[in-house]
C-alpha cells in the first residue's frame, strides 16, 4: 500500500514539471516568434530612446542666452523701440537706428535693429514699422511677402491670446538659400528680419512681439 502511494505521488510530479515547461516553452515562443511582443517592445523602447536622445542633443547645442551684451536704447526712445527685446535666445540687440526703408508707406516710424550672437555670419537685421491703422501695416506686409519669392521656410497666423492678430511669412532668399526673410505683421506693426537662414528661422520663431 506505501510503495502504491509512493509511485503515485512521483507520477503526479512528473507530470506537473512537464506541465510547468511546457507552460514556460509556450512563453518564449509567444514572446520571440510568435507575435514577438516582446521584440517589438525592445524595438519601439530603443527608437523611442534614440528620439530623446537626439533632441536632448539638438536643444543642448542651441544656445538660449547671449554671450554679448545688449547695446541700451536711447534714453528719448520711443514706446515702439523700446517693446523691441535686448535679447532673443542668444541674439542680442547691438543697434539701433532710425530707418527710411519703408518711408514710401508712410509709418508713424520705422527702425533698423541689429541682433548678434557675437559671431560672424550669424547676425539678424530687423526692420520695424509702425502705422495708425491695421489696413495700412497689412498693405506693407502684402508688399513684403509679395516680393518673396524663394523657398518657402513657414507662413501662418500670429495668434495674441488666441485670437489672430496677423500673419507671418518665412522663405529663402532667392540669390542666396543659406540666408533666409522672415516677414510678419502684429496689428498695426510689421517686421521683417534678414540674415542667415538657420539664425533667421530661430529668430522669428522665439521674437516675443
Amino acid at each position: 500500500m506505501s510503495t502504491t502511494q509512493t509511485s503515485s505521488s512521483h507520477g503526479k510530479l512528473i507530470v506537473a514539471v512537464i506541465a510547468a515547461a511546457l507552460v514556460v516553452v509556450l512563453a518564449l515562443v509567444s514572446a520571440f516568434i510568435w507575435p514577438g511582443w516582446a521584440l517589438n517592445k525592445g524595438d519601439e523602447a530603443s527608437t523611442q530612446g534614440t528620439t530623446t536622445s537626439q533632441g536632448a542633443s539638438q536643444d543642448a547645442s542651441e544656445p538660449t542666452t547671449p554671450s554679448i551684451d545688449a547695446v541700451a536704447l536711447p534714453d528719448d526712445a520711443s514706446e515702439l523701440l523700446k517693446a523691441m527685446p535686448d535679447s532673443v535666445l542668444n541674439f542680442a540687440r547691438t543697434k539701433a537706428d532710425a530707418s527710411t526703408s519703408w518711408s514710401g508707406a508712410s509709418p508713424v516710424e520705422e527702425y533698423t535693429l541689429t541682433y548678434s550672437t557675437g559671431k560672424d555670419g550669424q547676425g539678424i537685421t530687423l526692420k520695424v514699422a509702425q502705422w495708425s491703422q491695421s489696413d495700412d501695416a497689412q498693405s506693407q506686409y502684402d508688399n513684403l511677402t509679395g516680393a518673396m519669392t524663394g523657398k518657402e521656410l513657414g507662413g501662418g497666423n500670429v495668434k495674441v491670446s488666441g485670437e489672430a492678430t496677423g500673419a507671418y511669412s518665412a522663405k529663402t532668399d532667392p540669390d542666396d538659400e543659406t540666408k533666409a526673410i522672415a516677414v510678419w505683421r502684429n496689428d498695426t506693426v510689421v517686421f521683417q528680419a534678414t540674415g542667415a537662414k538657420d539664425s533667421v528661422q530661430r529668430f522669428y520663431q522665439q521674437f516675443p512681439l
